[in-house]
């Protein structure tokens, strides 16, 4: 598969930077130069979405960014997004997030946020909505081969409220998870106005010989109202408001495929036993870069943490 994203990546690249101009299928595919098939069926195979519902998903995510930090007209805001009729997008939208455009900006984000913060959901959307699909993207190999030397130091780690997807599935269908639920936690967080403050996570709370439960998620700023139920949530979305905990914390980088992650779990679990220290809780890693900047797995940074008794 990853053989295929490095293939697409300056497809995805060109996608993202030209959502207010023509990014039809046959434009994509004279750009990269292949036949509208190829692009479609290589894209569709490496990516896990059509070019057109990759385009339109992003569409849709500026455009709910630009209602939510900006004052031009709405119109305007489609026009920006990519959408040549006001109609047109008013019913996407209203399709998309249960209201319409101007009732999505008048009521405005579920935090009280302060101009730092609304700069960073504005960078983490515009970094994040292109690669969502991508996380724990599997490079293919049979190798295993890992020859990574870790290096684990112990942090003091601040409360993080996030939110998370929990989902209970077999160890072999993680990186598939991970991949379906981080969108809908995006998704989650623009219906209701949160706003995000950095790339994703998954955290493990239980992981068995069989199954496991996992909570892919993705951080958010602190303040909120109380409850969400002024609109109906998204289909199939079981988003839930945690807290990822403070305190002290086991971490090291991983840098590689994301299938060698087990490695880079064992050399902290290796490292906590042999300090004489005890772990408090779930570990969970968190993506530092995203595959959509990064298409060569050799690149990509996960880091650990796993929590400690204080």
């Amino acid at each position: 598969m990853a053989a295929g994203f490095v293939e697409m990546q300056r497809v995805l690249a060109y996608v993202s930077a030209h959502l207010d101009g023509d990014v039809s299928l046959e434009s994509l595919a004279a750009h990269a130069g292949y036949s509208p098939f190829h692009l479609h069926r290589t894209f569709s195979n490496a990516v896990g979405e059509t070019p057109g519902q990759f385009t339109f998903r992003l569409r849709l995510a500026r455009a709910a960014l630009l209602l939510l930090t900006s004052e031009e007209p709405i119109l305007e805001v489609a026009l920006a997004s990519g959408f040549r009729s006001h109609e047109v997008f008013c019913r996407a939208f209203h399709r998309r997030f249960g209201m319409t455009p101007s009732a999505y900006r008048k009521r405005g984000f579920a935090q009280s946020l302060k101009r730092s913060q609304v700069s960073d959901h504005a960078a983490c959307v515009e970094q994040t909505a292109p690669c969502l699909g991508l996380y724990h993207m599997q490079q293919g190999s049979k190798s295993g081969r890992n020859d990574m030397a870790y290096s684990v130091t112990k942090k003091e780690l601040a409360p993080q409220p996030v939110l998370v997807a929990r989902r209970r599935v077999k160890r072999s269908e993680i990186a598939a998870t991970i991949g379906a639920a981080l969108p809908h936690v995006f998704a989650f967080a623009q219906q209701q106005g949160i706003a995000l403050t950095g790339l994703p996570f998954t955290r493990y709370p239980e992981m068995g010989p069989g199954l496991i439960t996992m909570e892919p998620g993705m951080k958010i700023a602190s303040t909120m109202r109380s409850d969400f139920e002024e609109v109906p949530p998204l289909p199939g979305a079981s988003v839930v408001v945690d807290t990822l905990p403070g305190g002290p914390a086991a971490t090291t980088m991983h840098t590689g495929p994301y299938e060698a992650l087990p490695d880079a779990y064992a050399a902290v679990e290796q490292w906590i036993e042999d300090q004489g220290l005890a772990t408090a809780g779930a570990p969970w890693e968190c993506y530092v870069n995203d595959p959509s900047e990064y298409p060569d797995p050799k690149d990509w940074k996960t880091e650990i943490f796993w929590p400690l008794r204080a």
